[in-house]
């Protein structure tokens, strides 16, 4: 209950922060953005912003790459057939996909359309990209890099530490 107050407290703090305050990357805030939108547009305050840390986490670890774009659109890509008929083609020309059901978030090679339908959920996704980008919030998530839906149960998780739950995701970090 506390760390939702801490979080709710974060956002009254933000709306009295002058804009001009903080730049960030409009192209790095999207990609933020439309992660929380796309997993955890469904769940509280809290659940979107634990979502959002465990993607800055990536960018912040080694392991992982060091953009928030990278972290989000990392995964296995396969070439068009479009492109891949033409041997002679350059490779800055060439065009690539996601494969499917591959990525590291599932939204994002799932084959359907990434544009945000739910305007007001895609501002508060916003918002909140813009926050944890900005450092308005302490790390609620333990360093957590991985995260899972409750109906699944991934491989992944039994080598990892679960660090919490919050409505329908568990959360997980990797020990160094």
């Amino acid at each position: 209950m506390i760390k939702y107050l801490i979080i709710a407290g974060s956002i009254l703090t933000w709306a009295c922060t002058p804009a001009h305050a903080q730049r960030v990357n409009t192209d790095e805030l999207q990609c933020a953005a439309l992660n929380i939108y796309h997993e955890a547009r469904g769940e509280a305050t809290a659940g979107q912003v634990a979502v959002a840390l465990v993607v800055k986490n990536r960018v912040l670890d080694q392991r992982y790459p060091n953009t928030y774009c990278e972290v989000v659109r990392e995964g296995p890509l396969t070439e068009s057939w479009k492109t891949r008929q033409y041997k002679d083609l350059p490779d800055h020309q060439r065009v690539y996909y996601p494969k499917r059901h591959r990525c590291q978030f599932s939204w994002y090679c799932d084959g359907k359309s990434d544009k945000p339908t739910d305007v007001e959920a895609f501002k508060l996704a916003w918002t909140i990209a813009w926050q944890v980008m900005t450092d308005r919030f302490s790390d609620i998530t333990d360093g957590s890099t991985h995260y899972h839906a409750l109906h699944v149960d991934p491989h992944w998780n039994n080598h990892m530490k679960h660090t919490l739950t919050i409505n329908n995701h568990k959360f997980y970090r990797q020990d160094r």
